[in-house]
């Protein structure tokens, strides 16, 4: 129950600070123009991510002065880093989405924030490998990886970012499957209750739902490179105290052997997208940075689903892995995985052979 009031006081935070922001861009000029890449058909402002940023900063506060909470926040500067990190990562993507900075200084304020988060200690000390055991991590090791994580992290969340509401969506259903990931290990006694991981993920479920309304379309406002960032900077903390960190593993499932993988499948179509688009711009010999129009929404555009539609499908199949993630947590058995193959299958056939797509066929 405390995760679930920090999380709802998040959200209502940040849905009250939307409309303040809202105004802030429309002032300053911070509007996105339609045309080109994009999709929507209007100017609209963006800077959405400051709206988040409040909502995570109350977040914050509101746990610390939960009862519940003082293991995390006793004798901690955890809590003070991601508030520090997040603000860092939140105001320069602010900063690009007025003045559009280069990729280059992009992947530095990242690297900022991932540092940040290493300096106050927010990174992971070891990892399992399955069958092989435990990896500890020499602590030389520790800043290179936490910039990896941040970075991967955040760009996986901006390059999804191009549909009006996935990407809230998105993190939404990821950050409530993994915070529910977290707190069952700690009630196994797995993880400790001093974890700042399941609180992280809580809050950002909270801001992610408190944004989704003005976002979902026709959107009112726009995240912003801002917003993805942060979110993503969120979700590295959140993943990597607690795959980098759990122990005394001894569960059959392989998501409790290996937890770090979790991450990579209830966040499987951010991924997979940021994946896919970094083979393809390697093999047309282009940079990372480089915009184009072959995501994951813009094919499924290509197929004939309307903007709202592709943005339920990716919705989808995030909630598909992060059942397939979850609930051999709870109930292990590959009977238990049955279920999830077929609404899996329901969700495939919706998106090759949905009835409107026929249709089209056939008139043309």
């Amino acid at each position: 129950m405390p995760y679930v009031i920090v999380a709802a006081l998040a959200a209502v935070v940040t849905a009250l600070a939307v409309p303040l922001v809202r105004v802030l861009a429309l002032r300053i000029g911070a509007v996105d123009q339609p045309g080109g890449r994009h999709v929507h058909t209007r100017a609209t402002p963006t800077l959405g991510g400051l709206a988040m940023l409040v909502g995570v900063g109350a977040g914050l506060l509101i746990a610390a002065q939960l009862k519940a909470f003082n293991p995390v926040y006793f004798d901690s500067t955890e809590p003070l880093a991601v508030g520090i990190a997040g603000a860092v990562i939140c105001l320069l993507g602010a900063a690009d989405d007025i003045w559009d900075l280069s990729a280059p200084a992009k992947v530095a304020s990242q690297v900022l924030a991932a540092s940040i988060l290493w300096f106050f200690g927010v990174t992971m000390f070891w990892f399992k490998v399955p069958f092989a055991g435990i990896v500890v991590l020499a602590p030389s090791m520790l800043p290179l990886l936490t910039a990896v994580w941040v970075v991967a992290m955040t760009n996986a969340i901006n390059l999804i970012d191009g549909l009006d509401g996935l990407a809230a969506g998105i993190v939404a259903i990821a950050s409530i499957a993994f915070g529910i990931y977290s707190v069952h290990l700690q009630s196994l006694g797995q993880l400790p209750a001093s974890s700042l991981g399941p609180l992280v993920a809580s809050i950002t479920a909270g801001v992610a739902l408190g944004f989704l309304p003005w976002n979902f379309n026709p959107a009112r406002i726009f995240m912003g490179d801002a917003g993805a960032m942060l979110l993503g900077l969120l979700l590295a903390a959140a993943t990597s105290v607690v795959g980098g960190r759990t122990v005394n593993v001894s569960d059959q499932t392989f998501f409790f052997f290996a937890p770090l993988a979790i991450p990579f499948v209830i966040l499987g179509v951010p991924m997979t997208d940021m994946v896919l688009a970094i083979v393809r711009r390697a093999r047309h010999h282009q940079s990372v940075a480089t915009p184009d129009t072959r995501h994951l929404h813009h094919r499924l555009r290509e197929m004939g689903h309307g903007p709202r539609r592709a943005v339920a499908i990716l919705w989808a199949w995030t909630a598909v892995l992060s059942a397939f993630a979850l609930v051999p947590s709870f109930v292990p058995s590959l009977d238990a995985e049955l279920p999830i193959a077929v609404v899996a299958a329901g969700v495939l056939l919706f998106t090759v052979f949905h009835p409107d797509l026929r249709r089209r066929s056939d008139v043309s």
